[in-house]
């Protein structure tokens, strides 16, 4: 088959520059989303879980060092990811890969069957699973009908990534995708549009079972085949492998909120900064968009998962804060004054033509009206960072280091920041492995 010959075959010479250098992006972007969320309750809970459920030695929990098995850790530092909605994605998989992936590669480590792995190595494992992953996202939403969170699909890229690790033969890797397709997790991810908790988009549990789904095979347990990847519905979406390249196509995140609220969330910052109007004086935002957008409707969120999957919340925080990290959507920010008073004055509207032009684009438009008749309007926002106008490199430094000071001195926040850009030169990357996984002072 040949996405199991890209799997084991691939190399970094094989990779176009634009592949190489998007790979490094995407490792730098989801790393600093892990610290952003490291100090979030959901990830302490997590990191103790499996500390004591999935005891045993391979790999670290991130800011943490304490010593658990392989899919323990791609559990806990995949959720770690994804408590804090920051990190990348893609768009017409409405989901995201990297939150997955990022935490089966540096997991795997220890299950090479050779020498230590280079920075190069690294680099070209996460463009693996990227593009298997993305691909098996989606076919998955092309033959299925429920919307399924990216787990479901992400499994498979972590699966392929320690496939690949162990080196597994054909026949081992094909019952491997088939195991982490079936015991992925198909969750609803509009359940947790209307009622968010810390399930998320159950990326960390995508990311224990890919891992788990190989180190099965390798000794013998079946699961082919992965229909994602192998029946005649999904042949269209591997046609063009390694001849377009999804991880390309990733879009970032400037605000930790979901995806959907993203367009509203820019159009009123950069309402704000023109008109430069008081806030005290705001009596009505109307926000236009589309359907899914609007079913993100809680005004007044208590905990930072909601906070991160509503709208009138975020909007109203943004024109405030005029930026969304972990600080303005938690603690006493969820209950400030001014961001309460706000948001009481959202209205969500849903265009149909928006709507139809959903997953490709993502679009709003923010209407403030003041007490004394003045009238803004944004006109029609499209969600930053994606594809098509991607941030530039040094954006990306910026923001990582705007989320690793909530767990980093200044100093180990630089030293992580530059071993992850040169990482394609380091011939071990274990001193990288180290800045992330040694103990921190959390409070």
């Amino acid at each position: 088959m040949r996405s199991i010959e890209f799997i084991h075959d691939s190399s970094w010479q094989d990779l176009p520059d634009q592949v190489r250098g998007q790979a490094r992006r995407c490792l730098l972007d989801t790393i600093g989303a892990a610290l952003g969320g490291r100090q979030s309750r959901l990830s302490q809970i997590i990191h103790d879980f499996a500390a004591a459920v999935y005891g045993g030695q391979g790999a670290q929990l991130w800011l943490d060092g304490r010593q658990v098995s392989p899919p323990g850790a791609a559990l806990a530092n995949g959720m770690t990811i994804d408590a804090l909605d920051v990190h990348d994605g893609h768009t017409l998989t409405k989901g995201h890969a990297g939150a997955a992936l990022v935490p089966a590669v540096l997991a795997t480590l220890s299950l090479d069957r050779g020498d230590k792995i280079n920075g190069q190595e690294l680099l070209t494992s996460l463009v693996v699973g990227y593009e298997v992953a993305l691909r098996a996202g989606l076919a998955l939403h092309a033959t299925v009908n429920d919307y399924h969170t990216s787990g479901a699909w992400n499994a498979l890229g972590c699966a392929a990534i320690t496939a690949r690790r162990l080196k597994t033969n054909s026949d081992q890797t094909r019952h491997a995708l088939g195991i982490a397709e079936y015991h992925g997790p198909r969750s609803q991810m509009m359940r947790c549009i209307d009622h968010p908790t810390m399930l998320k988009d159950g990326s960390g549990w995508g990311a224990m079972a890919g891992v788990s789904a190989a180190l099965l095979a390798v000794n013998g347990f079946t699961g082919a085949p992965a229909l994602t990847v192998e029946s005649g519905e999904s042949a269209e979406y591997w046609a063009d492998l390694e001849e377009r390249w999804l991880i390309t196509e990733q879009y970032f995140k400037p605000h930790a909120v979901c995806r959907w609220a993203q367009p509203a969330v820019t159009g009123a910052v950069n309402m704000r900064k023109r008109y430069n109007f008081s806030l005290d004086t705001v009596k009505r935002i109307r926000i236009v968009t589309f359907h899914e957008a609007v079913r993100l409707a809680s005004r007044h969120p208590e905990t930072t998962e909601e906070a991160q999957y509503c709208l009138p919340f975020p909007v109203a925080a943004a024109l405030v804060h005029q930026r969304l990290g972990p600080a303005e959507l938690s603690g006493e920010n969820l209950d400030h004054p001014l961001v309460y008073q706000l948001a009481e004055c959202v209205e969500l509207v849903e265009d149909p033509a928006y709507s139809e032009r959903f997953p490709a684009e993502r679009l709003a438009r923010v209407q403030i009206e003041t007490v004394d008749g003045a009238f803004f309007d944004s006109g029609e926002v499209e969600a930053t960072w994606g594809a098509e106008d991607p941030p530039a490199n040094k954006v990306l430094r910026d923001k990582f280091h705007w989320l690793a000071r909530t767990t980093l001195s200044d100093v180990r926040a630089r030293k992580l920041e530059e071993m992850i850009w040169q990482v394609a030169d380091l011939p071990d990357i274990v001193t990288l492995l180290d800045l992330l996984t040694s103990p921190t002072n959390l409070e």
